[in-house]
């Protein structure tokens, strides 16, 4: 059960880092606790897999990789979590994950692919193909982002 404190780090350590020499310290000041309450809490939900993993979120756009498509695989159910990891080590592959087959919709599995061309991406999905021997797939090309930003507690 997270705790109102806890809410208020949550919220805090997903927004935009601070480019400071201690931004810890900086974040922990705008809710009221020390630098240390604050990373000791951060490292119990890390410890307790409350939070799964700290990261950059890179701008694609802004460092140069103009195209992005979302792959999409009919992979058999058995394959699904060799062929996801293999899919994920890719480093034009930012995301990667599992869902559910639509009525109309024969794909399983998703790849987020980003490169600094069409063919990049195309050339990555055949990469990708060949390597988890599956060919039934579709790129989907992004054409215009809406929203990119962190969800909100």
């Amino acid at each position: 059960m997270l705790t109102r404190l806890d809410r208020k780090i949550i919220r805090v350590i997903s927004q935009e880092l601070p480019l400071e020499e201690r931004p810890f310290k900086l974040l922990a000041a705008k809710i009221g606790i020390g630098e240390k309450m604050l990373l000791e809490r951060v490292r119990f939900y890390k410890k307790n897999d409350i939070l799964r993993k700290y990261a950059v979120a890179l701008n694609h756009l802004k460092v140069g990789f103009r195209y992005n498509a979302m792959a999409a695989w009919n992979m058999p159910a058995k394959y699904v979590q060799e062929a996801g990891a293999i899919m994920a080590s890719f480093p034009q592959v930012s995301h990667c994950y599992e869902r559910k087959r639509g009525k109309d919709w024969n794909y399983n599995l998703y790849a987020m692919i980003h490169t600094r061309s069409k063919r990049g991406c195309l050339e990555a999905a055949r990469a990708i193909a060949k390597k988890t021997d599956c060919k039934d797939y579709q790129l989907l090309f992004s054409t215009y982002e809406y929203k990119k930003s962190a969800a909100q507690l």
